[in-house]
């Protein structure tokens, strides 16, 4: 079995992620030859360890250059020959798309998609449900797509939830000594601290400044709250940080935050919060971050739609929260300065690593079939 994945970039993000989960799995397993096809980036090397071939492509902006990558792609699936051509981005999928009418009727491979986002719903969004399979990464998400894309058959929707390594993640983990100590030497603000960890790229529907009223109320409290902002500001959103600094700065808590930038080991840091939360304004469609941490036995609280919220239900009930409650956010964190909470139980199927590969093998197999 030849496996095709075509997504924007190799950069950073819970989709580059996957991708790369899909081909340590399979490739890297023997279970079938996988080729990515995207623009590049950092983490193609990590790709290629996996023992997966990578396909350079510009396949991350909207152009009228597009067109050539059509035909180009067209000539990409003759020569490889994929079984399988699985898209993980609409971009992607619209070239897909194009370049599969170009080939001749029997030489076609099966075309599956994964929606990995809550879109803007519209006909340009609409081209992730036209796979064979359409794989939706939580119940939510499975949803959306049967409200808002009703022409898409229930069974040809297949929920595979994404996945954690509880190799790697797991209750009891300690960073190592040497990392403790460039940590403590990089950020010693956060010694004796209720550290708040908020992951994810500088963004408005992140619901970073959200942190304001939370931060303040806690401290108010008499509580040592410290906000740990860790992810990436991409270029073009240099004012929405500046914006946030600046509320950070009247509301008096510039001494209380601490930007991290991009981490490769976000697994330490979350081990080393007191707290992850999930303030986004619209639902995540999975939430991989805060499976990670729920995996790693931390707390995690979360406003209560989406794919977090599925996750919270089912291992740490009381960190739901109503979607953009302050208050009530400030008030059970204040709870848990006081009490940790335990999970209700370990994080485990459907979510581990292992249920993610065979669920996409057993699709692959079951399409081909």
């Amino acid at each position: 079995m030849k496996l095709m994945y075509l997504l924007p970039a190799l950069s950073s993000g819970g989709v580059e992620q996957v991708v790369l989960e899909l081909c340590q799995g399979i490739a890297g397993q023997g279970e079938a030859e996988c080729v990515v096809v995207s623009a590049g980036g950092g983490m193609v090397e990590l790709i290629e360890s996996t023992g997966a071939r990578h396909i350079r492509r510009p396949l991350e902006k909207k152009s009228p250059f597009l067109i050539k990558e059509i035909w180009r792609l067209a000539k990409l699936l003759q020569r490889e020959a994929p079984d399988i051509v699985h898209v993980h981005s609409r971009i992607p999928a619209w070239v897909a798309h194009f370049a599969l009418r170009l080939l001749p009727p029997g030489r076609k491979p099966v075309l599956v998609s994964t929606f990995h986002g809550f879109h803007s719903v519209n006909n340009y969004s609409a081209i992730m449900t036209h796979g064979a399979a359409v794989i939706a990464v939580s119940r939510s998400m499975r949803e959306h797509i049967l409200t808002h894309y009703p022409h898409t058959p229930a069974e040809r929707i297949r929920v595979i939830p994404n996945s954690v390594d509880t190799e790697q993640n797991y209750p009891g983990f300690t960073p190592s000594a040497e990392w403790q100590q460039r940590w403590q030497s990089a950020f010693p603000e956060l010694a004796g601290k209720f550290t708040l960890c908020l992951p994810g790229r500088i963004s408005r529907i992140k619901g970073s400044a959200h942190l304001v009223p939370i931060l303040t109320e806690l401290r108010r409290r008499g509580i040592p709250a410290h906000a740990v902002i860790v992810g990436e500001t991409k270029r073009g959103k240099e004012k929405i940080r500046r914006e946030l600094e600046d509320a950070f700065a009247a509301a008096g808590l510039r001494d209380h935050v601490t930007w991290t930038g991009h981490r490769r080991d976000l697994r330490e840091v979350l081990a080393s919060c007191s707290v992850t939360l999930s303030l986004t304004l619209q639902p995540e469609s999975f939430g991989k971050t805060t499976l990670e941490a729920l995996a790693l036995g931390r707390p995690v609280a979360g406003y209560a739609h989406g794919g977090v919220a599925e996750q919270l239900e089912q291992f740490l009930p009381e960190g739901l929260i109503p979607v953009g409650d302050t208050a009530a956010m400030a008030a059970r964190l204040a709870e848990w300065h006081q009490r940790p909470p335990a999970l209700s139980r370990p994080v485990g199927s459907p979510y581990l690593r292992q249920d993610m590969i065979r669920a996409h093998m057993a699709l692959y197999r079951e399409l081909l079939s």
